[in-house]
C-alpha cells in the first residue's frame, strides 16, 4: 500500500510562522510535524509515500530527500500551484497507481497507529473510502459527518438525532473514488467528492478517541507543542 501526505499548502492561518517555512516543516515537540506522519507510516508497514509540494515545496523536498533518513520511499507530486486537495489526488493518480491508498493532511497530528486503522478499513470491502472521525473540537463544534450503525458515513447536517463528529484528515481511500466523480476538475476540494459518495452509500468511518490535533494556527501549534514537550518529558522521568 502506497500513503499520499498533503503538503502543498499555503499555511495563510499559520503566518507569520510560514512565511518562509511550509507548515508541514514548522515544529512540534522538537521535531517537524511532517516526521510524525513518516514514521508512523514506516511503522504501518508503508514504505512508498508521495508528498505533493508547491507552497515552498522545495524546503520540504531538501529537507527529506528521498526518505531514506525515515525508513521510507519519498516521491514528489510537484503542483504548478495548490490544487486543493481533490486536485492534488488527481495530479498524483499515476504515482498512486490502481491500489487503494492512506491519505494523510500534513497539518494534522494524531497518536494513532495507522496500522490498526488500516487494518478496520477491511471491515467494509465494498465501500471506495473509510474515513477517521473524531470528536468534534471547540473550533468546530457542529462536525462534518454523522456515522450509521453500520459504519456507514452520513451526511445529514439537520437530523438532530445523530451525533456528528469531525474529519480527522486521515482516510483510506479508493482510486475509483476520484476516478468516478462527475465534477472532477484541475483544482478542487475532496470535500466534494466526499459529500458525492456519501450520498451513494459509498463510504464508511469509525470514530477515534485518542489525541488529535488540526494544527491550523499558531495557537493549536503551541498547544501541541507543549503537549508533546511533556509526554517527552515524562518518558525521560520514567526511564
Amino acid at each position: 500500500m502506497k500513503a499520499m501526505i498533503l503538503a502543498a499548502g499555503l499555511g495563510n492561518r499559520m503566518r507569520p510562522l510560514t512565511d518562509h517555512t511550509p507548515k508541514p516543516l514548522l515544529h512540534a515537540g522538537g521535531k517537524p510535524l511532517i516526521e510524525y506522519h513518516l514514521f508512523n507510516l514506516q511503522r504501518a508497514g508503508i514504505r512508498d509515500i508521495i508528498i505533493n509540494l508547491a507552497y515552498l515545496g522545495d524546503k520540504i523536498r531538501a529537507y527529506l530527500g528521498n526518505g531514506s533518513n525515515f525508513g521510507v520511499n519519498i516521491h514528489y507530486s510537484t503542483e504548478p500551484e495548490p490544487l486543493e486537495t481533490g486536485g492534488a489526488i488527481v495530479h498524483a493518480s499515476q504515482q498512486l497507481g490502481p491500489e487503494p491508498f492512506l491519505l494523510v493532511n500534513g497539518d494534522v497530528w494524531c497518536d494513532i497507529e495507522l496500522g490498526d486503522f488500516i487494518q478496520h478499513h477491511y471491515k467494509y470491502p465494498d465501500r471506495h473510502g473509510h474515513l477517521l472521525l473524531v470528536p468534534n473540537p471547540d473550533f468546530h463544534p457542529k462536525g462534518d459527518f454523522a456515522l450509521a450503525t453500520d459504519g456507514t458515513l452520513l451526511d445529514t447536517p439537520n437530523d438532530i438525532t445523530l451525533p456528528r463528529f469531525t474529519f480527522a484528515g486521515i482516510s483510506l481511500l479508493k482510486p475509483e473514488l476520484i476516478n468516478h466523480y462527475p465534477h472532477k476538475r484541475q483544482k478542487f476540494p475532496l470535500v466534494e467528492v466526499f459529500r458525492h459518495a456519501i450520498s451513494q452509500g459509498q463510504l464508511s468511518g469509525e470514530v477515534y478517541n485518542g489525541r488529535w490535533s488540526d494544527v491550523g494556527t499558531p495557537e493549536r501549534l503551541y498547544d501541541l507543542d507543549t503537549y508533546l514537550q511533556h509526554q517527552k518529558a515524562g518518558m525521560v522521568r520514567d526511564r
